[in-house]
């Protein structure tokens, strides 16, 4: 695998989608990195970047406290007003967080009123996030903010293992998705790279 195969997949997993402010965040769940999940979500707050928030994530990995549960704590301790959020607390997976998220707000504030998503998630997972919602919720417009909870910038994903393994995990698994109905490619990020096998 080249340097220029590493970069190449690196734009596709990580795609550039600036942050813009939008009428609901979209906060994906995780067991991984929850402070510097909701010391990001925090700030964006304060600036202004979402008018409500929905956490979503249910019971996983052995733990029966729901993921939105946990980080919604968190988030209120920091001082992200309790009222803005709106919690989704049964999804096990990405798609569930979409169409459970998304039946969450219909039922509380109304999806007439959603035309912009900030989605906010794992660094090596944006691709997938932004992918399973133009599958299932592709009315809004998106922006994005990557989450990098790694200890390093993401242009050297490829120098720490975990980092590697989850962005090479992450990009051999999209064509199944895509295959199977979970996914919707999003032609504006750029194609699904060919690059050479990973060692």
């Amino acid at each position: 695998m080249t340097a220029d195969d590493l970069l190449r997949i690196a734009d596709y997993i990580m795609p550039p989608l600036p942050a813009q402010p939008s009428t609901l965040g979209f906060l994906f769940g995780t067991r991984h990195g929850v402070d510097a999940f909701c010391l990001d979500t925090h700030a964006l707050w304060q600036a202004g970047m979402f008018q409500r928030l929905l956490v979503s994530g249910g019971p996983t990995g052995g733990n029966p406290q729901a993921e939105a549960l946990v980080i919604a704590e968190r988030l209120v301790q920091l001082g992200v007003p309790a009222s803005i959020l709106i919690l989704e607390t049964a999804a096990t997976n990405t798609g569930e967080n979409v169409l459970l998220g998304r039946a969450k707000v219909a039922e509380t504030i109304g999806l007439e009123h959603i035309d912009s998503l900030l989605v906010i998630g794992k660094v090596c997972a944006m691709r997938r996030y932004l992918m399973t919602l133009a599958r299932h919720w592709p009315e809004p417009r998106l922006s994005a903010h990557s989450v990098n909870y790694f200890g390093l910038p993401a242009e050297r994903w490829h120098e720490h293992d975990e980092f590697r393994a989850r962005v090479l995990g992450e990009f051999g698994k999209i064509p199944g998705y895509i295959e199977q109905g979970f996914l919707r490619e999003i032609a504006a990020l750029g194609a699904y790279p060919a690059v050479a096998k990973a060692p």
